[in-house]
């Protein structure tokens, strides 16, 4: 069987590694018990959050056994990694609530039968540590000039770190002691944005308990442009349904660019390389067919096959004469609000179109809104029931964002 270190490294997961060598050895002798963090800070994991699931799936299907760390306790410092501003602080109840949504989602990729796949829970350790005994034990081994020199730290000290998460380095670093303790776990993996938390848990290990651990991170899903993928003018790409309809989900990465097709093709699906390789080399309108085959693919792996099949098909109907409907997403209006009109910029803020009056005048003196294929150049439209055609509306923005209006 292929190394996964191999598999994860020609899919171009790979960025950063602190032993590689004994890294791919220990990989290809025997069954590694790793973990990645995730800490409970919305209730939905998000498309970037994706990418490291996918690579513990690809782990776990080589036979080697992922921990999904929930960090409900770091949760309630805040990890100030890429962040110019200290983040919101949510209560006890909010990390709970977000915890539990968040274990569901894994279950997708992850199998947890039979102890193939452990769910852990920093909270369970870190809520009962007693200070003085953890500065004795613990802070004794952080350098504090070493940690300013952290990237996660460095980008902050001009607008201010505040001591809270200043010990977020430390807590991660404990995290890594704990599994490494309770399951024999012997590496940790994460975003790239995690280097030097990762770091500072393979030395700590070092230091207290005398042994060698790994630490390996991915790259960002980011664009050929180097922005952050999953983000819209509407907002995150989630991986909850209620949040980011799976029509919505499948038509983002049905509309990626050209040149990010094979990263995501790789990256975001099973498919083997060759394959990955041959959509990736389609080139003018056949290129579509490739991206049909990324937004249907993850679509499958995130919202199950059937939801799948109702988006692909809901977007070629739309493509082709608008027949088929089902998947697009849609708002129920009551009949009567329509009965004196409605505004053409409350109806687009009202369905989600736009994010202000602003924003929607903008989209229509750009040419960008569209109501049954025909463009809307008045500002001042009203909309009334008359408008609708067997009680439905459709709206598109741009060239593929459809929403369909039903009255009720």
């Amino acid at each position: 069987m292929k190394n996964v270190y191999d598999i994860l490294q020609e899919r171009g997961f790979i960025e950063q590694v602190t032993h590689e060598e004994e890294i791919r050895n220990l990989l290809g002798k025997e069954s590694v018990t790793f973990y990645i963090g995730f800490d409970p800070t919305a209730d939905s994991l998000h498309a970037g959050h994706f990418l490291q699931m996918m690579a513990m799936a690809h782990m776990q299907r080589a036979g080697h056994r992922p921990i999904v760390l929930i960090g409900a306790g770091t949760a309630m410092i805040g990890d100030p990694s890429g962040k110019t501003e200290m983040r919101k602080m949510l209560t006890v109840e909010e990390i709970r609530r977000n915890s539990e949504k968040l274990k569901k989602q894994f279950s997708r990729l992850i199998d947890f039968e039979n102890g193939r796949a452990i769910m852990a829970n920093n909270v369970d350790w870190l809520m009962d540590l007693k200070y003085i005994p953890f500065l004795r034990e613990i802070g004794r081994h952080f350098s504090v000039n070493r940690m300013l020199t952290a990237e996660c730290y460095k980008g902050r000290l001009e607008k201010g770190l505040s001591f809270l998460e200043f010990n977020y380095m430390i807590m991660q670093s404990y995290d890594f002691l704990e599994l490494y303790r309770k399951y024999n776990c012997k590496l940790q993996m994460g975003g790239n944005d995690q280097w030097s938390n990762i770091i500072g848990g393979v030395d700590l290990i070092r230091r207290v308990e005398n042994a060698s651990v790994y630490g390996l991170t991915f790259t960002l899903l980011t664009t050929s442009e180097g922005k952050k993928m999953g983000k819209t003018e509407t907002g995150t790409i989630w991986l909850d349904a209620e949040k980011t309809p799976p029509y919505d989900f499948y038509q983002y990465w049905r509309n990626v660019d050209d040149r990010d097709v094979e990263k995501c093709l790789a990256l975001l699906t099973f498919l083997p390389m060759e394959e990955v390789k041959r959509l990736a080399a389609l080139e003018g309108a056949e290129i579509n067919k490739a991206k049909e085959i990324l937004a249907y693919e993850i679509t499958k792996l995130v919202h199950g096959e059937e939801e799948a099949k109702k988006a692909d098909a809901a977007a070629k109907a739309l493509f082709a004469d608008g027949t088929d409907l089902n998947g697009v997403p849609s708002t129920e209006i009551p009949g009567f609000e329509f009965e004196k009109g409605i505004h053409i910029l409350d109806l687009l803020m009202q369905v989600g179109l736009a994010s202000s009056k602003s924003d929607g005048r903008r989209l229509i003196q750009q040419g960008g809104l569209y109501i049954e294929d025909e463009r809307v150049n008045d500002i001042d439209l009203i909309i009334y029931k008359k408008d609708f055609h067997d009680g439905q509306l459709m709206l598109r923005k741009g060239k593929k964002v459809y929403h369909l209006l039903k009255l009720v």
